[in-house]
């Protein structure tokens, strides 16, 4: 992005920084659901999950609640965006010298910001319910960059809705799917404890990938070629969703 772009989405992502800060119960609504669904697991139903792994429940289920964690946010960024457009906002925009790109990148940036806000907190209470790792910093940061792959993803997704809803409810309607996806997937149970067709979709959909990847990193396990099908999963869906998405904004806006 020139100077000129990068300023215009650096002002107008201060703006909607500054509608999250006045208004916090957007992170809080959004990882109230990811910490009960781990109180639910680790405390009622953790005991009767067999995982196949030494490793404590709370250890093995993080990963996939930190998926859940980030789509529950991204809906907010659908949300926000629909009510700009319905707002006639994007039309002053337009009558400004401001680059186009800008007003789409700082819905992305926000809602980047605030969802490794929400996940951090989820890490903070998965601490205090006995989550430990001896991941190295290598390692974390390896984990942080797949976190942001996949917000970006489903950020550029939740772009695509906000621009195409007709209503509010529908804005962020798309994210059920998100948010349901990893319960069939390797993130609370083992996948070969599933029936024949529910294992195939599970072990073949990219969220295992991405929560094997990111456990194994949190164990200090070797991640062999799972790492590389979970980033080559996020850099199809970031590339799709990008353009998908800067499609309908130059059809909106034209």
């Amino acid at each position: 992005m020139s100077t000129h772009v990068l300023g215009d989405t650096g002002v107008l992502t201060g703006r909607s920084l500054r509608h999250i800060l006045r208004s916090p119960d957007t992170i809080i609504t959004t990882v109230v659901t990811p910490i009960a669904l781990m109180l639910l697991f680790v405390y009622v139903l953790g005991g009767a999950i067999k995982t196949g792994s030494d490793q404590s429940y709370v250890n093995y289920m993080l990963p996939g609640i930190l998926l859940i964690t980030i789509a529950s946010g991204v809906a907010y960024t659908a949300y926000r965006l629909f009510l700009d457009l319905q707002g006639g906002i994007f039309e002053r925009f337009q009558s400004m010298p401001i680059a186009r790109s800008s007003v789409l990148w700082a819905h992305v940036l926000t809602s980047l910001a605030a969802n490794l806000v929400s996940v951090a907190v989820v890490i903070g209470v998965a601490l205090l319910m006995g989550f430990r790792t001896g991941a190295s910093v290598a390692s974390w940061l390896a984990i942080a960059g797949v976190l942001v792959l996949f917000t970006l993803a489903l950020t550029w997704i939740a772009v695509i809705a906000g621009l195409s809803a007709k209503t509010v409810d529908g804005a962020s309607a798309f994210s059920y799917p998100l948010i349901f996806l990893p319960f069939i997937s390797s993130a609370f149970v083992p996948t070969d404890s599933m029936p024949g067709p529910v294992a195939w979709f599970a072990e073949n959909q990219p969220v295992t990938a991405i929560v094997d990847a990111i456990r194994d990193l949190f164990a200090q396990q070797p991640t062999g070629g799972g790492i590389w099908t979970a980033l080559a999963w996020l850099v199809a869906i970031l590339a799709v969703a990008y353009a998908w998405a800067a499609t309908v904004y130059r059809r909106k806006i034209s």
